[in-house]
């Protein structure tokens, strides 16, 4: 069966998907998204696609509807899990939660004449609503989120500080988990930031990439379009001339 534009830009829609989740790399997604504008049938999309999920899903027909994607897929398969941690102490030392770990509905954190970092990236939670108690006496204390995570500061800093700031900015998702951080900084202090990571800052500059090839493509596509018109038109012409027994060259 012929297929339509529409079903080449779901395919399309799915190859950047994967770009940005890092299924794919930048070479294999110009090879495959070239594939797709040339396919005209069926049988040469679904192979293209065949390994790799419809967007925010299991593979689905080349046909079918696109299925909505965004953080309530993503925040669903991170919420409800085992927590590894529910405290971490420091005291002249450090302690540090960071990478994929599960932080459980109560977390308390506590370090005197020392310090602690609490990364909450690319970690999983143990429920929906999870607070976070952060203690800090002479000492330091720094909570880095994702900027989509909902998340509410507070605490009270006495002769220290107790606050947050963004880096990167980002729209707090409503199917995050909410996280409470609360505490006291004495003569110390807590910093609460949101921050990407890196990978997510690779993947959304991958998929910057893929959006700014493909419309390079439909710039070259369009302007080809424009030339066999152009092509046609002077072809036509060439043929009225010829009928009439003129030289097209002298038109």
């Amino acid at each position: 069966m012929r297929a339509s534009d529409a079903e080449r830009e779901r395919v399309a829609e799915t190859l950047r998907e994967a770009v940005a989740e890092g299924r794919l790399e930048m070479e294999e997604f110009e090879q495959r998204l070239e594939a797709t504008y040339r396919a005209r049938t069926h049988g040469e999309l679904e192979p293209i696609v065949r390994d790799l999920p419809a967007p925010g899903t299991a593979v689905a027909p080349v046909g079918a509807a696109p299925i909505p994607t965004g953080s309530a897929v993503r925040w669903a398969d991170r919420i409800g899990k085992p927590a590894t941690s529910g405290g971490a102490f420091a005291f002249w030392g450090g302690f540090g939660r960071r990478g994929n770990w599960t932080v459980g509905r109560k977390f308390t954190a506590f370090a005197m004449w020392g310090g602690g970092e609490i990364d909450l990236r690319e970690a999983d939670f143990e429920d929906r609503e999870v607070v976070i108690r952060c203690f800090a006496i002479m000492g330091g204390m720094q909570v880095t989120v994702p900027p989509e995570l909902n998340v509410e500061v507070r605490g009270i800093g006495i002769m220290g500080g107790f606050g947050e700031r963004s880096k990167d900015e980002g729209v707090v998702s409503p199917d995050s988990p909410r996280v409470r951080i609360t505490g006291l900084a004495l003569m110390g202090g807590v910093g609460v930031e949101r921050k990407r990571s890196k990978a997510e800052k690779q993947r959304l500059r991958d998929a910057e990439r893929a959006r700014e090839l493909e419309r390079e493509r439909g710039r070259g596509r369009l302007e080809k379009g424009e030339g066999d018109r152009y092509q046609d038109s002077s072809d036509r012409a060439d043929s009225a001339a010829t009928r009439r027994g003129a030289d097209p060259e002298a038109l």
